[in-house]
């Protein structure tokens, strides 16, 4: 079972000081945990350069990584634009330009390069993007919206699928190894079931050059399926599941140690 891998952006709403407006970029496998570390200070775990610069708010987290590197990847480029190779043309800070407006405007731009570009990735807007968001993340990044941090709790994976009993691809018809995993269609009422080279190909019918799938559809009902998903679900490695903490139970923004 793998667990979350976020890239987080916070915020300090301290009321003054040198602190107003500063940002912090980091890495966590729970967001909410983290956030009340941050704001608890170094002797709860928060890290050297937000102690005593909060309260901290969490404005975007991104999830979704297939693997820690690919996650501090992201995170480092995030923090050091200009030093990144990914981004080719970084946009440069605009003259009295807020920190927090720069490092979301940054967002997209970072969604859109590679390698993540072809990621199946997740943006959790924890606050309404503001017109400093300027581009779109990629068609197939999926954008979700909400004020409460999740609270994560385990769930089993369906581990590894594996051809059995006579069952065969859809697509070549064959009965490989018993080894060979099959993707499944996530739709309880589609039996779909295929090789992963044999999916691959269909879902990069439209685009030969590239060697990974992004997307694609069904070959039996037609829903549109993110290759990244599929994996993860053929695995047993899809995320935790989530509980979402209502809107007076969530601490966004607070000090004081837990």
């Amino acid at each position: 079972m793998a667990a979350m891998r976020a890239v987080y952006l916070l915020r300090s709403a301290a009321p003054q000081g040198r602190a107003r407006g500063r940002t912090y970029v980091g890495f966590t496998v729970d967001p909410r945990r983290r956030l009340r570390q941050h704001n608890g200070g170094r002797r709860r775990g928060g890290a050297r350069r937000t102690s005593g610069r909060g309260p901290w708010e969490m404005e975007v987290f991104v999830h979704g990584f297939p693997s820690d590197v690919a996650a501090l990847r992201f995170e480092w480029a995030w923090q050091h634009p200009n030093s990144s190779r990914r981004l080719l043309a970084p946009p440069p800070r605009r003259p009295r330009e807020q920190p927090i407006s720069f490092a979301l405007r940054l967002l997209p731009r970072l969604l859109r390069a590679p390698p993540w570009s072809r990621l199946p990735l997740r943006v959790r807007w924890l606050r309404p993007p503001g017109p400093e968001v300027e581009l779109a993340p990629p068609p197939h990044v999926v954008e979700e919206k909400g004020a409460g941090l999740p609270r994560l709790k385990r769930k089993k994976g369906r581990g590894l699928e594996a051809v059995g009993e006579g069952r065969g691809c859809g697509l070549c018809e064959e009965v490989r190894a018993q080894a060979t995993p099959l993707l499944r269609c996530p739709r309880p009422q589609c039996s779909m079931a295929a090789h992963p080279p044999c999916l691959a190909r269909l879902f990069l019918a439209p685009e030969p050059q590239q060697l990974l799938p992004v997307t694609g559809t069904c070959p039996s009902c037609h829903t549109p399926l993110l290759w990244g998903d599929l994996i993860r679900r053929c695995l047993g490695e899809a995320e935790p599941e989530e509980e979402w903490a209502e809107p007076d139970d969530v601490i966004i923004s607070s000090s004081a140690p837990t």
